[in-house]
C-alpha cells in the first residue's frame, strides 16, 4: 500500500472546477490548464496508493480574512465528506477505522482519507481547533505563507500569542502538528510548546537546495529541523515538485530526473534513518504533471520510488512508515 502524505484533492474539486471522480485520461481530455492533472480517485485506486492525507487549504490571495477562509475550507470538507457518502473514499478519523480500512483494503482498494488543515487561517480563532477535530481534522499545518498564528514561506516569523494558543488548543484535541511551510524560528517554539505528534507532510532538506539566503530556503527543513522532527518520531514526507527538487529549475525546463528524488530520500534518512521517510507528493498542488519528476505522470508511477530506496526500507517509505506513525496518531 502506498500513502501519499499531502494532496490538494478539495481545492482541486472547489476551486479548479476539476471532477476527481473520473479516469484521469478521461479528465486530461477536459481539462484546459496548462498544468495537466496527475490525480483522480480512479486513478488513485488502480495506482495503490490506500491512504492519503487530503488537504482543507484556502487560497490566502483570494479569501484573506478568516470568515471567508473558514466558509471555503466547510466546502473543501463537503466534498470529502461527500465523496465518503457515495463511497468513493472512507475516512480515517480514529485507529478503529484505520484497521478496518487496512482489513477491506485488499479486496475493495478504496483509498482512505487523513484530513489535514493546511494553513491555519481557516481556524478562526483557537477555540474553534475542537470544533474542526469533530469534523474529522486530524493534523493542523499552521503556515503556508505568513498566517495570523506563524510565519510560514517566504514571510518569515515566530509563533504570535496566538499561535502559542493555537498549539494549547491543538494538544488538547490530540491533534497532530504538520510542520511544513512554517518558518525555522516558529519550528523551534512550536517545537519547545507542542508536546504531541508532529511531521512535515512535504517538505525537502534544505542542504540539497542551495542552503540559506534563497527566496524559497525557509520552506524547506534544515538539517537540525530534521533530526529535531526525527527525534519526536515523525515522518517526512518528500515532495515531488520540480522546483522543490532542484532550485535551479524553472517551469518550462526538462523535468527534473527521477534520481533527485532518491538524493533526498537518502539525505533525509541519512538524518533520521529511513523509518522516518515517507512521501508526500504534493501532485496537482499548483503544478501538474510536466512539473513532476520524469516518470511520475500519475500515482501509481509512485511505485517507481521503491527503485530508490535500499530494499529492506521500500515498503517502509512507499507506506509502512507513515500507517505507523498513524496508528499512534489516531489512537
Amino acid at each position: 500500500m502506498i500513502v501519499d502524505a499531502h494532496l490538494d484533492l478539495a481545492h482541486n474539486v472547489v476551486n479548479l472546477g476539476r471532477d476527481l471522480t473520473l479516469p484521469l485520461a478521461e479528465l486530461r481530455t477536459r481539462d484546459t490548464r496548462a498544468e495537466i492533472p496527475v490525480v483522480t480517485l480512479p486513478a488513485l485506486r488502480e495506482g495503490g496508493v490506500g491512504v492519503c492525507f487530503a488537504t482543507l487549504w484556502v487560497d490566502p490571495h483570494k479569501d484573506s480574512q478568516p470568515q471567508g477562509a473558514h466558509r471555503q475550507a466547510l466546502k473543501q470538507l463537503e466534498v470529502y465528506l461527500r465523496w465518503e457518502e457515495q463511497g468513493w473514499v472512507r475516512i480515517l478519523r480514529d485507529r478503529a477505522s484505520l484497521e478496518k480500512h487496512l482489513a477491506l483494503w485488499p479486496q475493495d482498494r478504496i483509498t482512505a482519507l487523513v484530513i489535514l488543515i493546511e494553513g491555519a487561517e481557516c481556524i478562526r480563532e483557537p477555540g474553534e481547533v475542537a470544533f474542526w477535530k469533530t469534523e474529522g481534522v486530524r493534523l493542523i499545518g499552521p503556515a503556508w505563507n505568513r498566517t495570523r498564528y506563524c510565519g510560514g514561506t517566504r514571510e518569515p516569523g515566530g509563533l504570535s500569542e496566538l499561535g502559542l494558543e493555537l498549539m494549547q488548543a491543538m494538544y488538547e484535541s490530540r491533534l497532530a502538528l504538520d510542520f511544513s511551510h512554517m518558518d525555522e524560528q516558529a519550528f523551534w517554539q512550536a517545537l519547545e510548546v507542542f508536546d504531541g505528534p508532529v511531521c512535515a507532510t512535504h517538505s525537502n532538506p534544505r542542504a540539497l537546495l542551495g542552503g540559506e539566503g534563497l527566496e524559497f530556503s525557509n520552506r524547506h527543513l534544515s538539517d537540525a529541523m530534521i533530526q529535531a522532527i526525527g527525534a519526536r518520531q515523525g515522518v517526512i514526507g518528500t515532495v515531488l515538485f520540480g522546483f522543490f527538487l532542484d532550485h535551479t529549475w524553472k517551469r518550462g525546463m526538462e523535468r527534473v530526473g527521477l534520481e533527485v528524488v532518491g538524493r533526498h530520500l537518502a539525505h533525509t534518512a541519512g538524518l533520521i534513518g529511513w523509518d522516518r521517510v515517507g512521501i508526500g507528493s504534493d501532485f496537482d498542488g499548483g503544478f501538474g504533471m510536466k512539473e513532476n519528476p520524469y516518470g511520475l505522470d500519475e500515482p501509481a508511477d509512485l511505485q517507481k520510488i521503491a527503485q530508490l530506496v535500499p530494499e529492506p526500507f521500500q515498503s517502509k517509505v512507499l507506506g509502512e512508515n507513515w500507517l505507523r506513525w498513524l496508528d499512534t496518531v489516531l489512537g
